[in-house]
């Protein structure tokens, strides 16, 4: 399951197995429904969306799914990311449990909110 340095994101995604290319798809779908304007790119070999400055990077993993909103992102949903594995500006999502893509949803837009905030100043 080892990707190495992938030109895109489907090329990303299309590393993994099924089961977790099906996540890792659907992640993506949800980030592209909150942010519509976003870019895709890959960025420190993850897939990256990037709308006035990176809003979020996820990656898969063997056990779980990696969410990185920078602090920003994690410090607005602190207690909603409670229940996961977390560091600064990363969340683990296990695999074994549902996705909570609504809660991805969420951050994405803060996330879009704060990056054209900061573009104004």
């Amino acid at each position: 399951m080892e990707v190495k340095k992938p030109e895109n994101i489907d090329e990303y995604i299309g590393g993994f197995p099924n089961e977790i290319q099906e996540i890792l798809e659907k992640i993506r779908e949800t980030i592209q429904k909150a942010a519509p304007e976003a870019k895709e790119k890959i960025s420190y070999s993850m897939p990256a969306f990037d709308q006035n400055g990176i809003v979020v990077y996820f990656a898969g993993y063997k056990n779980h799914i990696g969410l990185y909103a920078l602090p920003s992102g994690h410090d607005e949903f602190k207690e909603e990311l409670s229940k996961y594995k977390s560091g600064k500006g990363s969340v683990q999502f296990p695999l074994k449990d549902p996705i909570p893509y609504d809660l991805i949803t969420k951050i994405v837009k803060f996330r879009v909110k704060e990056n054209l905030k900061a573009k104004k100043k």
